[in-house]
């Protein structure tokens, strides 16, 4: 089958298409491959709450688990081995695309424990680990962004290993992750790590914030807060947007520096791209954030509406943000208390992936028990 035209579009308007999904059942069916070759996919995420799923379906993954539970291993073991072995196979089917990317795409994440969110040092050891587990080199670490994760993102660049930044919801705390990425390439360069085989990405969260700030808008209740339901997930990701080329640009000293040894750039991924809303566009995350240097992580079923009817409708993002200023001036005006927002919104992804984390953890207790 040949590759889909939209997609193929979106691909040469510099967005890499990930694919925000994995499981067994996807890769023996060869599924993951077919993706790549039709689908433009040259990259896939991962997280609790998506092994949570994979694991609680089908038989793919039972004689894995009975052999884990005929020598003894417990639920931690048991999950550490099955996630590592998909994203290791996923690694392997991408690396065609990695080497053909320069090494920029092909990327495959896995998660930290998301237990781990306010513990610095617990995150640095279970990065690292998990390195050396898969062991593939377009791997990358997730780690997420909060107060504790950003000096841990710095820790295990230095050690030169690539990280997938998540759960960013801010601006503010975006340029503290920028900087952390920064820091950690200073020290690996201090360490002697080659610094182009470091790759990173800063996965910023767009329609669970449109999901909050409407349900806010809606009880403001003024027809001028409604109007500007659906317009602060996209003027947010412009925003950050912006953030990135002020860094990333060969005007920054910094940066130079950095380049001059081999550095890449930290591209911005938009994350939570499937739109909730079912009176918003379905593509809405996909063709509003279309910029050079940056990553969509896609659900399947928005990579195949796309696929469908998607429009590439040029830059979207580049230049507007003034613009996407004034419509967070306008919800600052309605009474949206956006500090409130975005911490509200980083607590509850921490939570939900500890919610997936403990549901994956019965899941696979439950079938280890079963096994025995």
């Amino acid at each position: 089958m040949p590759t889909n035209e939209r997609l193929d579009n979106l691909s040469k308007a510099g967005v890499s298409v990930w694919l925000d999904d994995l499981s067994r059942d996807r890769l023996d069916s060869g599924n993951l491959a077919q993706l790549a070759l039709t689908r433009s996919v040259v990259g896939v995420t991962t997280n609790p709450t998506i092994f949570a799923g994979a694991l609680s379906k089908g038989t793919a993954y039972d004689a894995q688990i009975a052999q884990i539970a005929a020598r003894g291993g417990d639920t931690a073991d048991a999950i550490r081995e099955l996630t590592t072995d998909d994203v290791r196979r996923a690694c392997d089917v991408l690396r065609e695309q990695y080497e053909a990317s320069g090494h920029v795409d092909g990327r495959v994440s896995i998660e930290v424990d998301p237990t781990l969110a306010a513990d610095t040092d617990g995150t640095v050891a279970q990065a690292l680990d998990l390195w050396k587990t898969v062991d593939r080199p377009n791997l990358l670490i997730k780690i997420p962004a909060t107060p504790a994760g950003v000096p841990a993102i710095t820790r295990v660049i230095a050690e030169g290993v690539s990280v997938n930044v998540t759960l960013i919801f801010s601006v503010e705390r975006y340029r503290e992750v920028m900087d952390a990425y920064l820091s950690g390439l200073e020290a690996a360069a201090e360490a002697g790590h080659p610094l182009a085989e470091i790759h990173s990405v800063a996965s910023f969260f767009v329609s669970r914030v449109d999901s909050e700030i409407d349900k806010r808008l809606d009880a403001v209740g003024t027809a001028e807060a409604k109007a500007l339901q659906g317009k602060a997930g996209l003027a947010n990701a412009r925003l950050a947007y912006a953030a990135f080329e002020e860094v990333f640009t060969d005007t920054n000293e910094r940066w130079n520096a950095l380049v001059g040894q081999g550095a890449t750039v930290q591209r911005p991924l938009w994350a939570s791209t499937g739109v909730k809303n079912p009176d918003y566009p379905d593509t809405l995350y996909i063709t509003g954030l279309v910029a050079a240097d940056t990553v969509n992580t896609i659900p399947e079923k928005t990579l195949e509406a796309f696929a469908d009817h998607g429009e590439v409708e040029g830059d979207t993002v580049s230049g507007r943000g003034a613009e996407a200023q004034e419509v967070f001036d306008a919800l600052a005006g309605a009474g949206i208390d956006l500090a409130d927002v975005f911490g509200l919104l980083e607590r509850e992804g921490v939570q939900k992936f500890d919610v997936s984390w403990s549901e994956l953890m019965d899941s696979v207790r439950g079938q280890l028990e079963s096994a025995r």
